[in-house]
């Protein structure tokens, strides 16, 4: 290798590693809805890479980041969400903006456009891109961006949001025409979602874009209505469209019933630009949904199409992005939350500050490793920031905080609610009280995910009833509610006989809830609501369930080593069994709808792997057939895999374990034949 050869190796070596991270944070933020670094931090690295990428143009690749947008399809990735949704080409190209965060870049944006142009600035929502198709006047398509060539047809979720149109009945419509927008999640439904999802003690979502995506892309249209999404529009798409203008348009669109932000105004010069944004980086804060920057298009169409696209973004629009809100205050002390699973969380107490129109007085520190990482103790001045997040996080510290001790920052080590020592499982980050029959924080909330009402619904049991009467000593555990008397319920304060009457009315239905929704009720680490009903799916009655063993748990799909140790644990405790007991006898659904018995023994003692998507059957209907066939469905591959059924697309990182390990891949084909289906 020559001496210029070495010096391009590094500049070559980073162009390959920004391709990497970028794929991979794409993948997080459109798939999972869990991004991992910021928009901005994204940004500088796709501007790198794309400098880069000019200064070594023979490694040009069409599968670069800098050349396409990131894809949110289901169907394809890698992720474990499976979807029923149909992969549609978009009509038009759906790409993404360009991005700035500097108000004298966008000064310099609107300077080189042709003189005298008209500028449309309108706000940049935090949600997820839809392309919305109407045909004669009826709703017949709501596309996701996709991969920006083709998208996931999510329109019976979208049909839930009450603010999009399924008919237009008017004469002055054309016979297709096209609308843009985000779907979003407002503020204070996302708030009572996480709220929700913390009583259940489940991951929240960071922001509501999050929240909005995931919902979006969920399998039941009625939890989705349930969550109440809404959607803003921008843009129209079509032929023979009314209106010269992208205001016109947009105009058009708010008469015919859509639902166009008030906030659109038509911009003249570089100071009506400027003035426009420092408007709304304040008045935002009011806003009843969550937006990140504002964007600035080319008004009149036809300049559009003289200015046109890039690869990725068009010539004619850019977004300014706002900074993330962050300020520096004092964190006056760590105190210690007990979660329903024993889980210790630290919250920082805080000197309040003002962010994103909020007094800010606590944080979360999630655990032990996170507050070594930050290296922050009480007396520290830290920074917490907002941004597009609504749960307040801290990031750093002042640089010049002295610290009383060079010793590192310590966790407590006994439960601050009842002193029992704190246990640290292997292999997880938090620190737990294993007292779950004697911790009130854990009792008490048992009690409230067992009546919540993805679980046993049962009304008029809420957090503070609970209180009450575990107080009084009514509740100690979940089986005492089937215990509660009228007159006990009558006599406590703020309560009497008519909401006794109703507490007990919805402990008597209770005992019709299924048993997949009991089983969920239980309170079983880590055995979420879809967990749950797959498990009871397999395991029909409990007592079937109670004799499994870890083993055949983890043949479950979705079942992994640590919740089939959890079950396990659960049933070899003597205080569960017994409030188990007490369950039944107060007439609880402890058994489900049998498991079909299998069609063949074709299949048995084998564990098979279904990866990558298929023409003649689902995903789900491939699984049904392995089990009626006497075989076992299994999510990874392991050398207890008998074989891979293989579909289009399969997962790359799966493929490549399969030729590690030896395990045969049956194509759709031989497998309908090896069962002779």
């Amino acid at each position: 290798m020559d001496l210029f050869s070495e010096i391009e190796a590094p500049e070559r070596e980073e162009v390959r590693r920004l391709r990497r991270e970028l794929e991979d944070a794409n993948y997080k933020y459109y798939v999972l809805n869990q991004p991992t670094i910021s928009d901005r931090e994204f940004d500088e690295k796709m501007h790198r890479l794309q400098d880069l990428e000019a200064q070594f143009p023979d490694m040009f690749d069409p599968k670069s980041p800098t050349q396409h947008v990131g894809s949110d399809l289901v169907k394809g990735q890698k992720s474990k969400v499976k979807s029923n949704f149909e992969t549609v080409k978009h009509k038009y190209p759906m790409l993404s903006l360009a991005n700035s965060y500097s108000r004298e870049e966008i000064e310099e944006w609107v300077r080189k456009l042709p003189a005298g142009v008209e500028i449309v600035c309108e706000l940049k929502y935090d949600g997820l891109s839809i392309s919305l198709w109407y045909e004669k006047g009826v709703l017949v398509k709501a596309l996701t961006r996709g991969d920006g060539q083709q998208g996931d047809d999510v329109i019976q979720n979208i049909k839930t949001i009450p603010s999009v149109p399924w008919r237009i009945e008017r004469n002055d419509i054309p016979d297709f025409f096209e609308l843009r927008g985000e779907v979003l999640l407002p503020w204070e439904r996302f708030e009572a979602l996480n709220k929700e999802r913390e009583e259940q003690e489940e991951p929240l979502f960071a922001n509501p874009r999050n929240a909005a995506s995931g919902t979006l892309k969920l399998q039941d249209p009625r939890e989705v209505a349930r969550r109440g999404l809404d959607a803003y529009l921008y843009y129209m798409l079509g032929e023979n469209l009314p209106g010269k203008t992208h205001f016109e348009r947009l105009e058009t669109a708010k008469a015919w019933g859509f639902h166009i932000s008030d906030a659109i105004r038509v911009c003249h010069s570089v100071d009506e630009v400027m003035n426009y944004i420092a408007y709304w980086d304040t008045e935002r804060k009011n806003l009843p949904v969550a937006t990140d920057g504002i964007v600035l298009k080319v008004n009149d169409l036809a300049q559009q199409a003289e200015l046109g696209f890039t690869a990725k973004t068009p010539r004619w629009a850019i977004a300014y992005k706002f900074p993330a809100e962050k300020q520096l205050t004092l964190l006056k002390e760590i105190t210690y939350q007990v979660g329903r699973t024993g889980v210790v969380t630290p919250v920082a107490n805080l000197e309040p500050v003002q962010l994103s129109g909020t007094v800010v007085q606590r944080a979360t520190l999630h655990n032990e490793d996170f507050i070594r990482q930050l290296d922050i103790r009480p007396g520290d001045r830290v920074w917490v920031e907002k941004g597009g997040e609504i749960i307040p996080k801290i990031v750093g510290k002042e640089s010049q905080t002295c610290q009383t001790s060079q010793t590192s920052p310590t966790f407590i080590t006994h439960c601050p609610e009842c002193g029992t020592v704190l246990v640290r499982v292997e292999g997880e980050a938090a620190w737990r009280c294993p007292n779950e029959a004697g911790c009130p924080p854990q009792i008490k909330g048992k009690i409230e995910h067992f009546v919540s009402r993805r679980a046993m619904n049962i009304d008029g049991l809420g957090e503070e009833t609970i209180d009450l009467l575990y107080r009084q000593g009514l509740l100690h555990n979940i089986a005492d509610i089937y215990d509660l008397k009228l007159e006990d319920i009558a006599a406590q304060e703020r309560l009497g006989e008519k909401s006794a009457q109703n507490i007990l009315d919805g402990i008597e239905t209770s005992k019709q809830v299924p048993w997949s929704r009991v089983l969920f009720a239980l309170g079983i680490r880590m055995v979420g609501e879809t967990t749950a009903k797959k498990i009871a799916r397999r395991y029909n009655t409990i007592d079937s369930l109670q004799w499994a063993t870890a083993e055949q748990l983890c043949a479950i799909e979705d079942v992994g080593p640590q919740i089939a140790e959890n079950i396990v644990r659960y049933f070899e405790d003597m205080r569960n069994m017994e409030i188990l007991e007490r369950l039944r006898e107060a007439g609880l659904q402890m058994e489900g709808e049998a498991a079909p018995e299998p069609t063949s023994d074709m299949l048995a003692g084998q564990t098979i792997v279904i990866s990558g998507t298929f023409a003649h059957h689902s995903r789900d209907e491939y699984k049904a057939l392995i089990e009626a066939h006497g075989g076992k469905n299994a999510g990874s591959i392991s050398k207890k895999t008998s074989f891979v059924l293989a579909g289009e697309n399969m997962g790359p990182e799966k493929r490549k374990k399969a030729d590690e390990l030896g395990i045969p891949l049956l194509t759709e084909d031989e497998f309908l034949e090896k069962i002779q289906a």
